[in-house]
């Protein structure tokens, strides 16, 4: 199974935490083919689909559209970049990388570099990189050099295209979670394209996500739809070195994870498990004592309070360049949740 165009676009356009403009910009490019967009001083897109009947609670998918990445913090006397995380990153995962800055006359390119083997003490050879040790070389001759392209607060991703390999999986960076925003596209796509559902379906890509919940906070609060379902990635089971015991078993190819636990709706999450039986769509289980870790922290405390649900895709690798998902579980999840909007009805009742 192949990568979705969009998919593709989305995943080879930077958008790192506060910097979401571009990546938005597709988003919302695609989705007006379709359904009403809209965005907001904070970055975030909602694409309306209109209620094809009377009554029925409107339903917000939600992904956000940012990424991890770094920013400049300091550009030293021979043109090296020292820098920060934008996010969560293993430095690890930087070394010998090659990046792409978002500068003010476009994009710079760069290569995260590491002093030599040869060169290293026997007990640095062993220890774990951190994150203050790494630069990025931009090939400038001195710092003037550099601060001619770029400055201190720009940043920057890694500059690596989706990878397709066997068995209909495809490696990239940002998979988590331009995986999510393509769902909430897709989701609506597929509404719009069956004539609406009963509800007004919105889908929605937010920013900040990974600095915060920034952009769920003011887009639930701005917006405040009926339900809202969080699509994010969550960590696959069948990666070497996971323990199913301790995160369940939610493997590459075994369909969309529907999220059970405290903060989530019961009403909403049992209902997209009677969805998900009743389509066919084969998916997995899991369980949330405590905060979910995604968009759902804040929705469903926005306002008055929004009945909320997360489903995530399985998700190798998380927080690296080759993030790694089975395209199938992808579109599922948007089938999955497209299904659930026609199952909406004005009778539903979702106080508890």
């Amino acid at each position: 199974m192949s990568l979705p165009d969009v998919l593709r676009e989305l995943l080879t356009t930077p958008g790192p935490s506060g910097r979401e403009a571009a990546a938005a910009a597709v988003w919302r490019r695609h989705a007006g083919a379709f359904a009403a967009v809209e965005h907001d001083v904070v970055g975030s897109s909602v694409a309306r689909v209109p209620a094809s009947g009377d009554g029925a609670p409107s339903l917000a998918v939600v992904g956000h559209i940012d990424e991890i990445g770094l920013i400049v913090t300091h550009v030293d006397e021979r043109g090296f970049l020292r820098v920060d995380q934008v996010g969560g990153w293993d430095p690890q995962q930087l070394v010998g990388q090659r990046v792409r800055l978002l500068a003010r006359g476009g994009e710079i390119s760069g290569v995260v570099g590491k002093k030599p083997i040869h060169l290293m003490e026997p007990d640095d050879r062993t220890r774990a990189t951190k994150l203050k040790e790494l630069t990025i070389d931009i090939g400038a001759a001195d710092r003037e050099d550099a601060l001619s392209v770029v400055r201190v607060g720009d940043v920057a991703v890694i500059d690596v295209a989706p990878l397709e390999l066997r068995g209909g999986r495809v490696a990239s960076r940002s998979l988590d979670n331009r995986v999510g925003s393509f769902v909430a596209y897709e989701t609506a796509r597929l509404v719009a394209e069956a004539g609406g559902a009963p509800g007004e379906v919105q889908g929605w890509a937010v920013t900040q996500e990974e600095t915060g919940l920034s952009g769920a906070k003011t887009t639930a609060h701005r917006v405040r739809p009926d339900i809202a379902v969080v699509v994010d990635v969550t960590f696959a089971s069948d990666q070497p070195g996971v323990d199913s015991n301790e995160i369940g078993e939610h493997a590459l190819g075994s369909g969309p994870v529907i999220e059970r636990g405290t903060p989530l709706h019961p009403w909403v999450t049992d209902t997209l498990l009677e969805v998900a039986e009743a389509e066919g769509i084969a998916h997995t289980i899991n369980a949330v004592g405590r905060a979910t870790g995604t968009d759902a922290d804040a929705i469903h405390i926005a306002a008055d309070g929004i009945p909320t649900a997360v489903v995530s895709v399985p998700l190798r690798y998380m927080h690296s360049s080759v993030e790694t998902v089975q395209v199938s579980d992808v579109l599922d999840t948007a089938k999955l949740l497209a299904a659930f909007a026609q199952r909406l009805s004005a009778d539903v009742d979702l106080r508890r």
